[in-house]
Formats: C-alpha cells, structure tokens, sequence
C-alpha cells in the first residue's frame, strides 16, 4: 500500500510539471520570423519647424551718427531656421492612419512619413498631450499593412516583448526584452500609467510599437530613464494599448478627446487620515474640495468624502480614479461609493465632459500664463532663473521632456558667482530633479534651513554638457 501510494505521488507531480510545462510559453529561438511580418507596418516620421531667434545683441554700443551702425545694423536682425526631429509610428488602417506620440508631430509645420523605401506626406487628424498620442493620416491612395492593438491588461511581468523603430534616423530597427513592470507612474503625464520594459528604446523610437510575441501592440513607446542624456539603460516605458485605444478612437472619430468630468479635487489617503476616519486600509481618493456647478456637487459630493468605488470599480490609490473617471463616456451615470462619517453612502450622477469645464479651461489658461516663462528670484542663492521651454529644448537640441530652469542672472555676491554663468541650466539639487522655478526655491530654502553646507548641483552648461557642481552655502 506505502509503495502505491509513493507511485501514485510520484506520478500526481510528474503531471502536474509536465501540465505547467505545456502552459508555459517557451523561450523563442528567433524573433526573425516576427520582425519579418511586423516590419512593414513601423513607420519612420521626420518633422520640420520654422524656429525664429532673436539675433546677438552687440557687446558694446556706437555714439549716434557713427560710421559702423551701418556695417552692424543687420547683426542683431531677428533670424529664422529650420529645425528636424524624428520618431516612429505604427500603421493601424489599411488607409495609412498611424499613431505616435504627441510629442513627435507637436508644432511641426512639415511630417514626412517612411514606409519601407517609400517617402510620404501626412497630416494630423488629432493630437492630446495630456495622453502624449497623435494620430496621422498618410496623404496617399495606396493599401498599406495594419497591425492591431492587443489586450495590454493580460501583458504580465516577464513576457517578452519587442519593440521596432527609428532609433536615431536609423530606421528599422528591432529590440527585444521583457516587461519589466507595470503601472508606473513617472510623472510625464496625467494619466501616467506605463508599462516598463528593459527592450532597448532610444531618441527617435518614440511613437513606436511594441510588440507581444503574438504580432499584436500592447504599448506606445514613450520615454526612457537616461541618466547624463546616455543611451538606452534598459529602462524604457510605453503607454498601455488599451489606456491608449480609447483616445485614439476619440481622435480619429472627433479629432480630440471628451473624456469624462467628476468635478473633484482629490488627495491621497495617508495613515493618520484612515485612522482618523477609521478606515481599515489607506485606499481611495480623498476629495479636497468641489467645484462649482459641477457633476459632483449636483450630486451632493462634500469636501472631506472618500471615494471608494466608482461606477463599480474599487479605488485602490487617488491616481487611479482620474484614469477610471477620463476613460468613462461623457454622459454616463454612475454610481459612487462613499466613505462619509465613518459608514458607507452611495451617490448617482452623470458625468460632464473635461474639456469643457471651466477646471480645464482655467487650467489650460494657467498654463499658457507659466509658458510665459516669468523669471523667479532665488533669494538665498541670489539668481533668478526661468521655466525651460520647448523652445529652449529645440534651439539647443537637448533631450525632449527635460526637467529644469534656466538662469537669467547671477549677483556677484551669489555663492555659485563664477561658478554658473547666466544660461546654464540646473537639472537637480542634492539629485532631487528640478521641475520648475516654485519647486528650486523651496528647494534651496529648505537646504538653507537645515544648515547643510554644500549644494549639489547637477547642471548643463551653456556648451549643453551635464556636470555636477558642489557649492558651498556659506
């Protein structure tokens, strides 16, 4: 009996092995074979600006009358030049409708789009760079190849992925990898919610697909981790296909996006503020105040409710019921489950659409006014600096998304005085990355405050070369 039943034992876990070995996907020898098919539906997009600057101001200046204002008058002349940038993109209609990021076809005058050996011109038929995600249409009666977005919610850690693209003006170039993470939040966008993979990505691959070993798009490449502006690392990130079908639907059928409207302003849920509300875990969305006017306050949304549920899906952290609520169809009620006096309550309401509130509207004036780029005067250092702009970034060819501010001036009692000059661009102090100008000047004040001795500054100069720069405060 004993020997029975060690043979039916033994036999119960050779099965079960043999079972998970039959389940398990197995490694691919080749992906040539992939590549081969995919190859023709990745697209290589070139786009071109006109940049104006202003032209170099003369270090000196002639008395009235003098014979050489005439020789310089045309020196300080406004100029004008072309700038190029480059990208990828996916087919996904046999009709020539490509998608990329925003970030590749924003202000771009001219988009040239390269299928194989074939050259294109293409136009824009919607963009959102709240998702960062464009979508073309190549000019042409041709029949091209489509590929198709697949189910990026069963894309799970470990599954090998490849990505093709246009590395560099390389074109056509096919990396492989694995899916190193999900959900990551980098703080690029909105609605952050990216899948990581260590496939080698670089400038140029944005806007590119990548591919699970079925031949189907389960992300948008979008960004990577570059420390000193190097090549690929192994940390690249790419939008989910299915955050990103959405949008792109909305783009094809309106040209922009109607993303759902809560009218909430929300915070996160700490510790202290779940056992204060004697919540049992830290989840949901805390709401901060209401707006006026808006779906939630018509519903009777109060500053100080805790969102649990929203039209039936649990609200595990804040960030993610802006994604639920922008992904949700303008118009549609929904029901909410509420934490309010330590019980639960439920809320109906029909949901308005973002792009239309005043929230929005006052938002996007807001960030107009910023891209004014005032300067800010950083009292304890004694420099004023600016926001970086897009412009700045293409004038000097630096690496798109960078974070920074750049100085307009320095005092000479400045303790960075010949240190810094007036252009260089701080990136980070003590490594906490610089976002804008508020963000530098409390966090200098706070170094101040503590009394620490040194500044560690990590800057790019007037040469665009990084450098890290140790500063005494005192």
């Amino acid at each position: 009996m004993k020997l029975f039943k060690k043979i039916l034992l033994t036999f119960l876990v050779f099965n079960f092995g043999f079972i998970h070995f039959l389940n398990a996907k197995p490694i691919p020898d080749s992906f040539a074979d992939l590549a081969e098919r995919l190859m023709p539906s990745v697209v290589n997009i070139s786009t071109t600006q006109t940049i104006k600057t202003n032209g170099n101001a003369l270090p000196f200046q002639f008395p009235p009358g003098s014979p050489f204002e005439e020789m310089f008058k045309d020196f300080n002349q406004p100029t004008e030049r072309k700038a190029s940038s480059l990208g990828s993109g996916f087919i996904v209609n046999k009709n020539g409708t490509i998608i990329t990021n925003n970030h590749v076809i924003n202000n771009a005058e001219d988009i040239v789009v390269k299928v194989g050996d074939k050259e294109y011109e293409a136009k824009v038929l919607g963009a959102d760079p709240y998702s960062d995600l464009a979508v073309l249409k190549i000019d042409s009666k041709d029949k091209f190849t489509p590929v198709k977005f697949g189910d990026s919610d069963k894309a799970r850690v470990g599954d090998w992925v490849v990505a093709i693209g246009n590395p560099f003006g390389l074109g056509g170039t096919v990396t492989s990898g694995i899916i190193s993470a999900r959900n990551r939040d980098i703080n690029l966008t909105r609605y952050d919610d990216f899948i990581q993979t260590d496939a080698s990505i670089n400038q140029g691959n944005s806007g590119g697909p990548l591919f699970n070993l079925e031949g189907d798009v389960v992300g948008i490449n979008t960004a990577i981790i570059a420390p000193g502006q190097a090549g690929s690392v192994g940390i690249g990130f790419a939008i989910p296909a299915n955050a990103a079908s959405n949008v792109i639907t909305q783009l094809i059928k309106y040209g922009e996006t109607k993303r759902g409207w809560l009218g909430v302003r929300i915070q996160q849920v700490t510790k202290e503020i779940a056992e204060v509300e004697e919540l049992k875990t830290t989840e949901g969305a805390l709401v901060a105040s209401v707006g006026e006017k808006s779906p939630a306050q018509k519903a009777g949304l109060k500053a100080g409710d805790i969102i649990l549920k929203f039209d039936g899906k649990k609200i595990d952290t804040m960030r993610a019921l802006p994604k639920l609520v922008s992904n949700t169809e303008v118009g549609k009620t929904v029901k909410l489950e509420i934490w309010r006096n330590k019980k639960i309550i439920t809320k109906k309401l029909t949901l308005g659409r973002l792009e239309s509130s005043d929230d929005f509207k006052s938002e996007n004036k807001k960030t107009k006014k910023e891209n004014k780029t005032q300067d800010t005067e950083i009292e304890t250092l004694k420099i004023t600096v600016r926001n970086i702009t897009a412009k700045d970034i293409q004038e000097r060819k630096l690496q798109k998304n960078l974070k920074g501010v750049v100085i307009t001036s320095i005092s000479t009692k400045s303790a960075v005085a010949g240190l810094l000059r007036k252009g260089d661009i701080i990136l980070e102090v003590q490594k906490n990355t610089v976002l804008n100008s508020k963000q530098l000047n409390k966090l200098i004040e706070n170094i101040y405050k503590k009394g620490e001795q040194t500044l560690l500054l990590t800057i790019i100069n007037n040469s665009n070369q990084r450098r890290y720069l140790g500063v005494k405060t005192n």
